[in-house]
């Protein structure tokens, strides 16, 4: 719990006198009686690695830091439906926090705990109960103020700083997110090995997220998107039901979650393993536009560099083909690309997919540092009503991988995932071909 610790202090520093209060995330339903599996509020996980549901951390900063978790009490009916909790008792030993409360009785503490502070860090508008628990503190608070007791007359959003911090990852972070990268890898190594025409979308889906369960990752860290022939063209497609076709391309954007740390890697191949000269072609632009943008990954440079890069790539190569025409400096000002690819080349990566922290820093893109963890995902998408011929309509591409900025470039946490085009012509369907 020492990397928890170390973190709350460096959370208290920031902020600045006040007091925080950090909800758990709420068990969200799923249908009627039924609940999705319990995913904690990456916020708290990260300061405390408190893993269930109706939990509250309140900490803070003056006189002296000070952090007070309220948690499920030990109830053993609830227990035997629901599962073992760890109650409050034991609570501060074995997540170092300095109390331990039950939750029921978080509403009548926290007047206690604001008192004496003007600045509140706490994000309105995201769980309506507790917005209430939290405003009804601050107003009996502010009756009081006569009686000389302070109450908050700030409020403070906790997810600024907290994303700056996370925006940095740790070592033990990053081990974490390169076991993730592992098994992601196997689950990739399966889903090209078991790809035949005439099978279904999702029987690549399950392929690949048997073999993340199988190797320990507690979750997939989006629904995958598996995506065969137009399917590949559309950016978010995850209906994957639909019959995969000899002659078209699969592309397949999952990851899994370990520990609560996401992945996030894209990978395109032909169903039937042999790429048409088409396809080949707006590969090999797709894959040098990857590889330029992850040589833009380096400390000092834009974010935006990188897609800067990315683009320029795409761009020339879709002149090499003729589906753009004329200068590439004038296509690129005028975006003409944009038909093509039109997306970003990349977003932060950590806890959450999409994870935390600003793109811009007083209205400038923020320079890369070391810690910093990335996604390199450029893609081409040629889709059925763009007036280019027909041979093109239908080929969509992306390859993305998850890379960490280091003290000199980057590295490439999930690069022995196959990108190149013999390599992933020789793995799809060879365990297929075994059992025929």
């Amino acid at each position: 719990m020492s990397t928890f610790a170390e973190r709350r202090a460096e959370f208290s520093e920031r902020l600045a006198g006040g007091v925080a209060v950090i909800p758990a995330a709420p068990h969200q339903t799923r249908s009627n009686d039924t609940q999705y599996e319990y995913r904690q509020s990456s916020d708290l996980h990260y300061l405390t690695a408190w893993p269930e549901p109706e939990a509250v951390l309140v900490m803070t900063s003056a006189p002296e830091p000070r952090s007070v978790l309220f948690v499920l009490p030990l109830d053993r009916a609830m227990e035997i439906w629901n599962g073992r909790r760890i109650g409050v008792e034991g609570t501060k030993e074995a997540y170092g926090v300095d109390e331990a409360y039950p939750i029921g009785e978080f509403a009548q503490r926290l007047p206690d705990l604001l008192a004496g502070h003007e600045r509140l860090w706490y994000t309105l508008g995201e769980q309506e109960p507790m917005d209430r628990t939290v405003l009804e503190a601050v107003r009996a608070l502010r009756r009081q103020v006569r009686k000389g007791i302070v109450a908050p007359i700030e409020f403070h959003d906790p997810r600024i700083p907290l994303a700056e911090m996370r925006l940095i990852k740790s070592p033990e972070e990053l081990a974490i997110m390169r076991r993730a990268a592992a098994i992601t890898r196997e689950g990739f190594l399966a889903g090209m090995r078991n790809t035949r025409p005439g099978i279904g979308e999702y029987a690549v889906e399950a392929r690949m997220e048997y073999e993340y369960a199988a190797r320990g990752a507690q979750a997939v860290a989006y629904p995958s998107i598996c995506g065969g022939g137009r399917n590949a063209t559309i950016l978010h497609y995850n209906t994957n039901r639909d019959e995969m076709r000899n002659g078209t391309l699969l592309l397949v954007d999952s990851a899994c979650e370990l520990d609560l740390y996401a992945t996030d890697v894209t990978r395109t191949w032909p169903v039937n393993g042999k790429f048409s000269p088409e396809q080949r072609a707006i590969y090999e632009i797709v894959l040098r536009a990857q590889n330029a943008g992850i040589q833009a990954v380096k400390p000092g440079n834009s974010f935006r560099a990188y897609h800067h890069a990315a683009v320029r790539a795409v761009t020339e190569g879709l002149v090499e083909v003729g589906l753009l025409e004329g200068s590439v400096d004038t296509l690129i000002e005028q975006e003409k690309f944009f038909d093509f690819f039109m997306h970003n080349t990349g977003h932060w990566l950590g806890l959450d997919v999409h994870d935390v922290g600003a793109y811009k820093v007083a209205g400038e893109w923020r320079s890369l540092e070391p810690g910093m963890a990335l996604t390199v995902e450029p893609g081409i998408y040629i889709h059925a009503d763009l007036d280019v011929p027909e041979r093109w309509k239908g080929i969509g591409v992306r390859i993305e991988d998850d890379v960490v900025v280091t003290e000199t470039g980057c590295e490439n946490l999930t690069g022995g995932i196959p990108r190149e085009i013999d390599e992933i012509e020789a793995l799809v369907g060879i365990d297929v071909k075994a059992t025929a």
